[in-house]
């Protein structure tokens, strides 16, 4: 899934250690309105990158970010030179995320 923008922003996705593409996994998993939601968010991140504000982006500390569609979120981390790695991502059913899921992306992000 790794593609750049015009302005050089370059999205990549995090792979386990078993060679599991977790947003691919994602993506496959979620309705099709879902996916075009979440489709439609990346392009907006690959294309203003680390000027992306809220709504559709948000700050989680240490390093960790959400793209934040109705029920879609989407967890990335930034690199260096303009590189964009997409952690995970699941369905929001309430306010908070879970505490789980939480735990699991600052990992990953800790990974990369």
């Amino acid at each position: 899934m790794a593609s750049e923008s015009a302005q050089g922003w370059q999205i990549e996705e995090y792979t386990t250690v078993r060679g599991e593409l977790v947003i691919r996994r994602f993506l496959s998993a979620i309705s099709e309105a879902d996916r075009t939601e979440a489709l439609a968010l990346l392009k907006v991140l690959s294309e203003q990158g680390n000027a992306l504000r809220r709504p559709s982006s948000g700050f989680l500390g240490e390093g960790l970010f959400e793209l934040r569609g109705h029920q879609v979120r989407i967890f990335y981390c930034f690199r260096p030179d303009r590189r964009i790695v997409l952690l995970d991502g699941f369905l929001k059913k309430r306010t908070s995320i879970p505490e789980h899921i939480l735990k699991r992306v600052r990992k990953r992000r800790h990974e990369v």
